[in-house]
């Protein structure tokens, strides 16, 4: 999702002094919604999930380790497209497989953004039960935009101009969103970190609808984009963060590759959930998300229960 500091034209300068964001609303941040109409999307979720968790455990290893690499590598590269970034392929594999402690082979043109993107996948599988931390998330920035020269990295952003969430070509920039001023950073972001892991399963809190969690915890980090650039990609990181929690093992679907195939329809949810608290159309969109997702990773677990059964 890229960011701007100022307004590029007459009609974003009247939208920013007329538009009352979710964040600016005197309800803030006390979500409404209605579940309605996601009770059948999160119930197949449950089912789908349950399913593929039979099948990947009853994998023999180094099948299970194809599968969890492939959905590794898939959102690592997906969650870049959306950003408009593509990293070499070859490099995330690589480092995705030397993380896990698997053989792998190095490229000869190999970048330590690539790296660090498959380290940062790695690190998210592997600590998906740990409390959300301030540090936590300095850490994947720094992972993410740590050979950065022209950001502050690994830490909340202090500029003090307007935070604006866009999208589209040079020139044919749309801005979705303003978020709240740099200022309002950390506190912000402590009552954020507070949420999230309160709503984490025997939280006092807790919210015991995966994707449900999952959807509010996404729209929550991005609406207050705390970091000057690299808010979708850790974005979604909590996303799958609060779905994996809240099933009690990694779920090996990517988000991202969902999202990347029709980002329009991404962009334009985040947009429409700035206007109110009441949430339910974004977490029926995303709620949606999540299960196409699901459907995309049984296909795969499908594809490669068909390649055992060939050897066997």
């Amino acid at each position: 999702m890229g960011v701007v500091h100022k307004p590029f034209e007459l009609n974003n300068l009247l939208n920013r002094l007329t538009m009352r964001y979710n964040w600016q609303q005197e309800d803030w941040p006390n979500f409404t919604y209605s579940l309605s109409g996601v009770e059948d999307g999160i119930i197949n979720f449950s089912e789908k999930l349950g399913r593929a968790a039979g099948v990947v455990d009853a994998l023999p290893d180094h099948f299970g380790q194809d599968l969890m690499v492939y959905v590794m590598l898939t959102e690592a590269i997906k969650t870049s497209a959306i950003e408009g970034e593509y990293p070499n392929r070859l490099d995330v594999l690589s480092s995705t497989r030397k993380n896990l402690g698997l053989p792998y082979e190095r490229s000869s043109t190999s970048s330590k953004s690539a790296e660090d993107l498959g380290a940062l996948m790695i690190d998210l599988l592997r600590t998906f039960k740990e409390p959300l931390c301030e540090e936590k998330l300095f850490e994947w920035h720094r992972l993410l935009l740590g050979t950065a020269k022209y950001l502050t990295v690994g830490h909340w952003r202090t500029h003090n101009l307007p935070m604006q969430v866009i999208s589209g070509a040079l020139g044919k920039e749309k801005v979705h969103f303003e978020a709240p001023p740099s200022a309002n950073v950390p506190q912000e972001m402590a009552r954020f970190i507070e949420w999230f892991n309160n709503t984490a399963p025997n939280g006092k809190d807790e919210i015991k609808k995966a994707p449900f969690r999952s959807a509010l915890a996404h729209l929550y980090f991005e609406t207050i984009h705390p970091f000057e650039d690299g808010n979708g990609r850790i974005g979604r990181a909590i996303a799958e963060k609060a779905l994996s929690q809240s099933v009690g093992r990694p779920v090996l679907i990517s988000l991202s590759a969902t999202i990347e195939a029709e980002k329009r329809l991404y962009y334009n949810a985040l947009e429409h959930a700035q206007r109110s608290n009441d949430v339910t159309p974004w977490v029926e969109y995303f709620v949606e998300t999540i299960v196409k997702a699901q459907t995309q990773a049984q296909a795969q677990i499908d594809f490669t229960l068909k390649k055992v059964r060939f050897f066997d």
